[in-house]
């Protein structure tokens, strides 16, 4: 069998700044903790993952012409991700503040820098083409740019005939912009997946209850197959009416930073090769409990994630 076109990811490539203090930070005061610094980005996640569990990848993305950006693209590539990058010399590697507090939850200061000055003439259209499928960000959606670069590649993909994927991002970016608008923004992407937390299917929908906020998901993106991530209480797939109910893992929470985009690049990792969401789900639930109880969206690969993943058919994977 062929080997299928890549998965190609559009967005975000930066680093994370984790902190996760011991105690309460206080006004003025000191406390210890843990601070780490790891490579991150929503969309650049996505690509990792999927090709963690081994399905081919790229990333289309800007990054400062600085060290940091040299550093991610490096790191980028070493994870089997095939990058395009776009160097800008007027702007930094983006870097984002991620504060992990006792329970694992995890609350985010995004820098603008260079990842938020893609343009349309930037985009890469044959890398695009030569695709099978797109995944985008709504970082790239909640300022302009990169607004209509995003755009542009989606109607690239849509021209071509790839699938595309779309991560809601931030429920308190969703608020700011407003309900209407941001349904408006994306009502005419043509989207085949839709991959939001509760936190932003309710600010997407108004609703409150999980297979509420489904159900009007379900009306705004008729053609999507919705994904709705409920962190310890799992998730749930609706698949053109088929209901899917996925059991979290028992995982320790550490840091959730990344369990999204583990669950949606694993899921659309398995997905894209076998048309089996069931098992692309339990494989995806699977892949962000072992990411949970650890600390960034990329934690190295270690004995017990080889094991989960050997459980869905990657005894080959390193």
């Amino acid at each position: 069998m062929a080997d299928p076109k890549p998965l190609v990811a559009l967005g975000d490539l930066t680093w994370d700044v984790l902190a996760k203090p011991n105690t309460l930070l206080l006004p003025g005061g000191d406390t210890t903790g843990r601070v780490l610094l790891m490579g991150g980005g929503s969309a650049a996640n996505v690509a990792v993952w999927a090709a963690r569990v081994g399905f081919p990848s790229s990333f289309i993305g800007e990054v400062g012409r600085d060290r940091f950006g040299e550093f991610a693209v490096q790191e980028l590539a070493a994870e089997g991700v095939e990058p395009h990058i776009i160097w800008n010399s007027s702007n930094p590697t983006g870097v984002i503040l991620v504060l992990i507090d006792a329970a694992g939850q995890r609350s985010m200061l995004t820098s603008q820098g260079a990842d938020f000055d893609l343009r349309p003439e930037e985009v890469p259209v044959e890398v695009i083409q030569q695709a099978g499928h797109l995944h985008v960000t709504a970082w790239s959606l909640f300022t302009d740019p990169p607004r209509q670069a995003a755009f542009k590649a989606v109607h690239v993909a849509r021209d071509a005939g790839l699938t595309i994927s779309f991560d809601p991002a931030s429920f308190q970016m969703i608020r700011e912009i407003g309900r209407e608008e941001f349904r408006r923004m994306t009502r005419d992407l043509s989207l085949d997946f839709v991959f939001p937390n509760l936190d932003e299917g309710q600010a997407l929908t108004g609703a409150k209850e999980p297979r509420d906020v489904l159900e009007v998901l379900q009306k705004l993106y008729p053609e999507a197959m919705i994904l709705l991530k409920l962190a310890a209480d799992g998730a749930l797939i609706l698949d053109r009416g088929n209901l899917i109910e996925l059991q979290a893992t028992r995982d320790q929470p550490i840091d959730a930073t990344g369990a999204g985009d583990s669950f949606g690049g694993a899921f659309l990792g398995h997905y894209l090769r076998s048309k089996d969401a069931l098992a692309a789900g339990q494989l995806a639930v699977q892949v962000a409990g072992w990411v949970i109880g650890r600390f960034g969206a990329r934690p190295p690969m270690d004995a017990e994630i080889r094991q989960r993943l050997e459980r869905f058919g990657y005894a080959q994977l390193k």
